[in-house]
């Protein structure tokens, strides 16, 4: 039987390993690239997985000052579209993740 001392040991080990896992994974989601897009194309959105943006693409159609609602609308369609996505792959990515981790059935990491 494990003393004490050994069992906290080994639960600070593994909250550790956890913390480097999750790190890893934070920085793997800022890695991936998602595009949202609205208008048939006409406006997108580069964002990485984590929710940062990269960069915002108009097609130059639209860059008529009789469009600027339309362009304003398109660009916030195209920023939720890049969110939605974005949600998607961290969401897959921290399931796949929380399957390799050795935890106890049932137990969810917070934020997850």
């Amino acid at each position: 039987m494990q003393s004490m001392e050994e069992m906290i040991k080994a639960a600070q080990k593994a909250a550790e390993t956890i913390q480097s896992q999750m790190n890893e994974m934070q920085a793997k989601l800022d890695a991936l690239e998602v595009e949202g897009q609205s208008g048939g194309g006409l406006v997108k959105v580069r964002a990485t997985a984590k929710g940062r943006i990269l960069g915002v693409t108009i097609d130059d159609s639209l860059m008529k000052p009789e469009e600027k609602q339309m362009v304003e609308d398109l660009v916030t369609a195209a920023f939720n579209d890049a969110r939605d996505k974005a949600d998607r792959v961290s969401e897959q990515e921290m399931k796949a993740m929380q399957g390799g981790l050795a935890l106890p059935p049932g137990f969810n990491l917070p934020g997850m």
